[in-house]
């Protein structure tokens, strides 16, 4: 075949270049291939062009030739990192309008949304560069914006600002009057205008920005820590931004002790809402920090930007000490103590130093329930010890299922235990052990170690022997606010009539619904002035029993917020005008259609505070009456609408004290009369 190729060999060279054995070159060019595989496949090695590689290689016994490495490389399609010249990611255009400097070197915010910083950088990949454009916002250090492009052009910093301002209505935050967007005064490759001036123009309609090259310094330190794949990154800058400041987790918990919800108190301070969740849950609903505002005595935030400022600008201790009003020992220590020393010599920035004087701040204790064993054992058997008869044998109660970090299970067994609150178990100590001193601790640190993780002193699934059976514990504030969307702030009950209040006015209505089983229910509502009582019939819709449970359905128990609105309806509209002008209820979404109610009868409705039944003094009273007829824990659906107009015949016809031994019926009969006499002004 070689012959007929046209290459002539004798038949000995080829049998003799089949078993010839490989040679000493080859076989040591085989050995270099797996000693440089092997070296390649370590994370910093597999970077190193041939030089290095050969040096590398000597260095650990390996006699080889720097030709030989280069050869093997070549072959095998090994190269090292390439490095070309250096990245500038700002040229400044000197003839380019600018916009006014809205910042001038304040990088500080007292609120979110107040002032974004925006740079971008580059990362050196194997395929070539890529730039990363982002936008910090200063108050919570969020990158609330950021693009990736192979090209520096105007279109990647005006997609990362889109991308800024999507985020934020993502997060409900629409109105961003007042916001100053700080950049530099780019101008390269396709750039014809900064980006400022685009902002300006194009996004914020006339919205005011800020310019300043020596205060990018800020901006590229923040730039660390998005950088890393370039190795411009330490290892504090990345754990510093993951981790907010303690001023914005300041914020949050007060923002928690205001009532809201950690998803509202997240999104007005900036962190997203998985993160303020887990900051809720991980802390048990209890701030882990002080809510005060530090002294003088520790640097802020504010006061290290600008040592990193003026650091940058080679000034001396004493110089940047008479810049801020520190003494130079208090600058000496902070750029020793805090500087970013992961790149081989230390550098001082801001959001490092940040950070380590954070994370230096810390004090944690032991808990007194972890190093008292005979307290947590006393704390421990109060809490969750076994139910005894007199005699001493333990009843174990009814089975219930290992708790999964949720709150008491609905209308289903709980766990039976001895189930002190930690305030008796606090007290009761004092009175077992007067002389005791080592046998002392306060409900709130059984609370803490209760609902607080790592604590490690008591076990959180204790917390199911607590009253209340929380999970987590729920701000005081926010259990006076519950949620309630059909209370708007024109219906509470501040904005009643004040003629309501003296009962001299009739026409003034307190209601009310008394709850039965089977979800079955009667409406009852009470003129205030007269104590006339009527009571709405709320039969059971066609199907209820019958058909299955359909989720977020028609209600079909009866007091459903349609079936309540027609019913309550039909009973109000029979009455004169002038007496029906309020009607007070409870926080119940039975009346969720109250506008629709109101519109119908001419019937103004006010709820009142949530858990203050004493705001509806007489429709109570009334309700404890009615139960000697309707009794609890019975079917009130069986009632039809005459007998409950026998009830309310009864009710009305008893004398009351309060009437001066009249009967209410009376009372309302001389109301009526008054509104037919003419002449009577009308308070309709």
């Amino acid at each position: 075949m070689l012959t007929d190729s046209g290459i002539r060999i004798a038949p000995s060279t080829y049998y003799e270049a089949r078993s010839r054995a490989p040679s000493k070159r080859a076989i040591r060019d085989a050995e270099i291939v797996e000693v440089i595989r092997a070296a390649r496949g370590k994370r910093f090695v597999a970077r190193l062009g041939a030089r290095k590689m050969w040096l590398y290689l000597r260095r650990r016994g390996h006699d080889v030739a720097r030709c030989t490495v280069e050869r093997l490389m070549t072959q095998n399609g090994w190269e090292g990192a390439l490095r070309g010249k250096q990245v500038r990611t700002t040229i400044p255009n000197l003839d380019d309008a600018r916009a006014a400097d809205l910042v001038d070197r304040d990088f500080t915010a007292t609120a979110p949304n107040q002032l974004w910083v925006a740079d971008f950088t580059y990362v050196a990949t194997w395929s070539g560069t890529v730039y990363v454009a982002f936008i910090f916002d200063v108050f919570s250090r969020r990158i609330v914006g950021w693009r990736a492009a192979t090209r520096m052009t105007t279109d990647l910093v005006l997609d990362t600002l889109e991308h800024a301002i999507w985020s934020r209505r993502q997060d409900g935050i629409v109105d961003l009057a007042g916001l100053v967007h700080h950049n530099d005064a780019g101008s390269q490759g396709e750039f014809n205008w900064s980006s400022q001036r685009l902002l300006i123009s194009e996004v914020f309609k006339g919205g005011d920005g800020g310019l300043e090259q020596e205060g990018q310094r800020f901006a590229r330190g923040c730039a660390s820590a998005v950088a890393c794949g370039s190795g411009v990154a330490s290892a504090d800058a990345i754990a510093w931004a993951a981790y907010p400041s303690r001023a914005v987790q300041r914020q949050f918990w007060r923002l928690i002790a205001t009532g809201i919800t950690s998803a509202e108190a997240a999104l007005r301070v900036g962190v997203s809402v998985p993160v303020g969740t887990r900051w809720f849950r991980h802390a048990g609903g209890m701030p882990p920090l002080s809510l005060t505002e530090p002294t003088r005595r520790y640097l802020a935030f504010e006061e290290r930007e600008e040592i990193a400022l003026l650091k940058a600008q080679d000034n001396g201790v004493r110089e940047i000490a008479r810049e801020i009003g520190r003494d130079p020992g208090t600058v000496s220590r902070e750029l020793q103590r805090n500087a970013a020393t992961r790149g081989g010599k230390p550098v001082y920035r801001a959001v490092v130093a940040h950070w380590k004087a954070q994370q230096a701040a810390k004090r944690p204790k032991t808990a007194k329930l972890v190093q008292n064993d005979r307290l947590r054992e006393y704390v421990q058997d109060r809490l969750a010890g076994n139910v005894r008869r007199p005699d001493g044998t333990v009843v174990s109660g009814p089975k219930t299922p290992p708790w999964k970090g949720l709150n008491k299970p609905h209308r289903q067994d709980r766990r039976w235990s001895t189930a002190w609150s930690p305030e008796q178990i606090a007290q009761r100590l004092k009175v077992e052990f007067p002389d005791d001193e080592s046998m002392r601790i306060s409900h709130e640190a059984i609370y803490q170690s209760l609902f607080i993780e790592g604590r490690g002193a008591l076990k959180r699934e204790l917390v199911t022997c607590l009253r209340t059976g929380r999970a987590l514990r729920e701000p005081r504030a926010r259990s006076r606010n519950k949620a309630q969307g059909h209370v708007s702030a024109d219906v509470v009950l501040s904005e009643r009539p004040a003629e309501a209040e003296d009962r001299a006015v009739p026409g003034h209505w307190e209601g009310d619904l008394i709850i039965g089983t089977g979800r079955s229910a009667i409406g009852t509502i009470v003129e205030r002035s007269s104590r006339s009582t009527i009571l709405v019939h709320l039969p059971r819709a066609e199907g209820w029993g019958e058909k299955p449970h359909v989720k977020n359905g028609p209600s079909l128990g009866g007091y459903g917020a349609i079936a309540m609105n027609a019913a309550l309806t039909a009973s109000m509209i029979k009455l004169p005008e002038q007496l029906r002008v309020t009607l007070t209820w409870d926080r119940g979404k039975e009346l969720s259609g109250h506008a629709l109610f109101a519109l119908e009868t001419g019937t103004k409705v006010f709820f009142a505070d949530p858990h203050s039944p004493w705001q509806r003094p007489s429709n109570e009273n009334t309700n404890g009456l009615l139960r000697q007829y309707f009794p609890k824990g019975t079917d009130l659906s069986r009632w039809s609408a005459e007998d409950l107009e026998a009830v309310a015949h009864a009710l009305n016809n008893r004398p009351r004290k309060i009437l001066g031994w009249r009967t209410p019926a009376e009372v309302f009969e001389e109301q009526l009369r008054s509104l037919q006499q003419p002449g009577v002004a009308s308070t309709g």
